[in-house]
């Protein structure tokens, strides 16, 4: 929107130009997202206590959390608010990238809505099933839309190579068919959205993790189409070349502004919940970030923690229903370390630096290969 009303008005302004620059615009995303959260939770979550919003425990789990029942959840519909007003201020409007991941986000905003809804009024949200089905058809659509309607007309050539982390892009990638390569979109959007999910079961867990993943997608997006002069950024560094995934970074400065804001209420002993409203929502982004930057792999080791999370439960199961035994005391592998009688806190931010430290060796990868 500024960007839109700097064009119209520049001429009559010259100190509007600072709009087009992208070191101005992702700082005032940060910050309209960050002020948005801060200023409103307090009534959004006073709100949620009025209407008696609050979080379900298991029964299961550890003894720990059955204090937090009551507590207000769905506190992540207004990150996805923040991130969505912000990012409309403050982006190209014309961008199609950032309409894809806003879209994924809402979609997965609202199913996830839908679900915490089912939760607080019937006491059981939307089967496993249903709610995988629902995330690929979004995933399917958007993806679909993308490669075959839209990226046909586009000016630019969207490769559908695969660079291989720590290799270089220019020598070594995968190739893969059209079809191939929307199946492998749908994979990271809708595995993205579970992992976030699942992480998000302690105090802050998952939203430091997001925050410090949205930070490196801002660092990646920025360098896909970068030009110093006439010296070729992109090249130099032999990233793939992504005209028009730079505006990604309003969008990831938006959700790193808006992840601090939560943060402020959701801090161990968190006063709201995020809920699948938020978790499932702020999983779809990253993935469409990972994807329209193309990092697909390199994802793996950004969302690092997310992966870790998802692999213990998928291991769990597989193991408990293959020979009666489970691998861990209970699964996500975050509740394992409380049952082995880690402070909630010391797990947090011991996740927290294991994010930073894979998020910097995603970052390493830039230049190391």
């Amino acid at each position: 929107m500024f960007l839109w009303l700097s064009e119209i008005l520049r001429n009559d302004l010259s100190a509007l130009n600072v709009f087009r620059y992208l070191t101005f615009r992702v700082p005032g995303s940060l910050v309209t997202a960050l002020l948005i959260t801060l200023l409103l939770y307090p009534g959004f979550i006073r709100a949620l206590q009025g209407k008696e919003i609050g979080e379900t425990i298991r029964t299961d789990g550890p003894e720990s959390h059955q204090q937090k029942a009551g507590t207000p959840t769905m506190g992540g519909s207004l990150i996805v608010l923040a991130v969505t007003l912000s990012t409309l201020l403050w982006v190209d409007l014309s961008n199609v990238f950032v309409w894809l991941t806003l879209f994924v986000m809402l979609s997965y905003a609202v199913l996830g809505f839908i679900d915490d809804y089912r939760k607080f009024r019937k006491s059981s949200g939307l089967s496993g099933k249903a709610k995988l089905f629902w995330q690929f058809m979004i995933a399917g659509a958007v993806m679909g839309f993308f490669f075959f309607h839209l990226r046909p007309t586009m000016d630019i050539q969207y490769s559908l190579n695969v660079a291989i982390p720590f290799l270089r892009f220019d020598a070594n990638f995968l190739e893969l068919p059209e079809i191939s390569y929307v199946a492998l979109g749908m994979l990271v959007l809708v595995g993205t959205s579970n992992a976030v999910n699942l992480t998000d079961g302690l105090d802050g867990l998952a939203i430091g993790p997001v925050i410090i993943a949205s930070g490196a997608f801002l660092v990646l997006c920025y360098l896909t189409n970068l030009s110093i002069g006439n010296f070729d950024v992109t090249q130099y560094l032999l990233i793939p070349n992504v005209p028009g995934a730079q505006e990604l970074t309003i969008l990831c400065g938006a959700i790193i502004g808006a992840g601090m804001g939560f943060l402020w209420y959701n801090t161990f002993p968190a006063q709201v919940f995020m809920g699948d409203v938020g978790s499932l929502a702020l999983g779809g982004a990253l993935g469409c970030l990972a994807m329209f930057s193309k990092n697909e792999l390199l994802s793996i080791i950004i969302g690092g923690i997310f992966v870790l999370e998802a692999v213990s439960v998928i291991t769990q199961t597989a193991s408990f229903k293959l020979t009666g035994k489970r691998i861990f005391r209970m699964a996500p592998i975050h509740h394992h370390f409380e049952l082995k009688g880690w402070a909630e806190p010391k797990i947090i931010v011991r996740f927290w630096i294991i994010a930073i430290m894979l998020s910097l060796i995603a970052l390493a990868n830039i230049k190391l290969r």
